[in-house]
C-alpha cells in the first residue's frame, strides 16, 4: 500500500492509504458478512481510509439512514480496530423524516444540527473523535458563518479531527474557508466530489442544483486543488459504478457527449498495453497523478476489492499518462 497526507495541522493530519474505501451500502444491500470480509481483507493489504455517510442508505429502506456507520462500529468493536484506521464521515443530508430525501428534506448545516449528528455519528462508530468530518451538501438556509462556527468547535473540543465538504459549488467552499480563516478557526481541507478519467458534461441539472452538476469535480475545482497546497480531492465514483467494464451497466447521460469515445479508447489501449483492466487504469491514473487525488472506491465482494487494490502498484509510463490526459 502506499499513503499521503491529509490535513496540515501535525495536531490533526493523517496519513491515508491512497486508495479509499467506499462503506456506503454496507449493512444495507451488502450484508455484514461480506462487509466484514471486504473490511478484513482491505487493512489486511494496508488500508486505513474508510468513508461513510450518517445517511447512508436510507433510500434502501426509506428510512433515515445510519446502517453503514452502525455496521462499521460493530465491525471495530469485534476486531478491536483503534485510531490506526482513519473513518470519515459526513452529515447535512439525512433527512429529516422518514420517507423523504436530501433532496426536499435534509437536516442541513445549523451549529445545532452539526453538534447533534456528529454525536450521532460518534456513537455508532464507537468513537471518541472523528478523525474527518465532512458537510455532505450546501444548505443556504442557514448562514454559513454559523456553519463554519459549529465545525471549529467541533475541533476545538477534540470531537473531530479534520473537516472536509461535498457537492457544493466551489465559490461557497471558498467563501467558507476564507470565514474560518478570517476567524481563526480551522476550514475544510479534503473536498469530496465525483471524478473520473472520462468528463462529464456541466451544463445539465444536478441533484444538488437546477443550473448543472456541483457534485462533480471539474476545471474550476481541480485547478482549486491545484493552487492550493493544503487541499486534497477524494474522487467518488472513480469507476462509474461499473460502467467501464460492464455492458448491463450504460454510462450515465452526462458522459454521452462527443468527448467520450476519445477518452474511452485511450484507456482501452493503455490497459491492452499494461496487462491491467480498464478500472486499474483509471485508478492508477488518479492515484499517480500530480494533483492530490485519493480515489473512493465502493465494492460489494473481495474480488471487487482485489481488482482494486492491485491498482495501488500499477505504474504508468510517462507516456501512457501524458496520452491519457490529452484525449478529447
Amino acid at each position: 500500500m502506499k499513503y499521503r497526507t491529509i490535513g496540515t495541522d501535525p495536531a490533526h493530519r493523517r496519513e491515508v492509504s491512497v486508495l479509499a474505501l467506499g462503506a456506503m451500502l454496507f449493512g444495507s444491500l451488502t450484508d455484514e458478512k461480506t462487509s466484514f470480509a471486504v473490511l478484513d481483507r482491505y487493512v489486511e493489504a494496508g488500508g486505513n481510509f474508510i468513508d461513510t455517510s450518517d445517511n447512508y442508505a436510507f433510500w434502501t429502506d426509506g428510512g433515515q439512514g445510519g446502517q453503514s456507520e452502525e455496521l462499521l462500529g460493530r465491525w471495530r468493536r469485534s476486531r478491536r480496530v483503534g485510531d490506526e484506521i482513519v473513518v470519515a464521515t459526513k452529515l447535512g443530508a439525512r433527512p429529516l423524516a422518514p420517507g423523504t430525501g436530501y433532496t426536499d428534506n435534509p437536516e442541513g448545516l445549523s451549529a445545532k444540527v452539526i453538534r447533534e449528528a456528529a454525536e450521532r455519528s460518534r456513537e455508532r462508530l464507537g468513537l471518541e473523535k472523528l478523525d474527518l468530518l465532512y458537510a455532505h451538501i450546501d444548505d443556504h438556509t442557514v448562514p454559513q458563518r454559523e456553519t463554519v462556527e459549529g465545525f471549529g468547535e467541533l475541533v476545538a473540543e477534540g470531537a473531530v479531527g479534520l473537516l472536509g465538504v461535498s457537492n457544493q459549488a466551489v465559490w461557497r467552499v471558498e467563501r467558507a474557508r476564507a470565514l474560518a480563516a478570517a476567524a481563526g478557526l480551522p476550514g475544510y481541507e479534503v473536498l469530496q466530489y465525483q471524478h473520473s478519467h472520462l468528463r462529464p458534461r456541466f451544463d445539465i441539472p444536478g441533484e444538488f442544483s437546477p443550473d448543472g452538476s456541483l457534485s462533480h469535480a471539474g476545471a474550476e475545482l481541480l485547478g482549486y486543488v491545484r493552487a492550493e497546497p493544503a487541499l486534497t480531492l477524494v474522487a467518488y465514483t472513480p469507476l462509474l459504478a461499473g460502467a467501464y467494464v460492464r455492458e448491463d451497466k450504460p454510462l450515465p447521460p452526462d458522459y454521452d457527449h462527443p468527448g467520450t469515445p476519445a477518452r474511452l479508447a485511450v484507456l482501452r489501449d493503455v490497459a491492452g498495453e499494461t496487462g491491467a483492466t480498464v478500472n486499474q487504469v483509471v485508478l492508477a491514473w488518479q492515484i499517480g497523478g500530480a494533483l492530490p487525488i485519493v480515489p473512493l472506491t465502493g465494492v460489494s465482494s473481495v474480488t471487487q476489492l482485489e481488482e482494486n487494490l492491485a491498482a495501488v502498484d500499477l505504474e504508468l509510463t510517462e507516456d501512457q499518462r501524458a496520452r491519457l490526459d490529452a484525449a478529447h
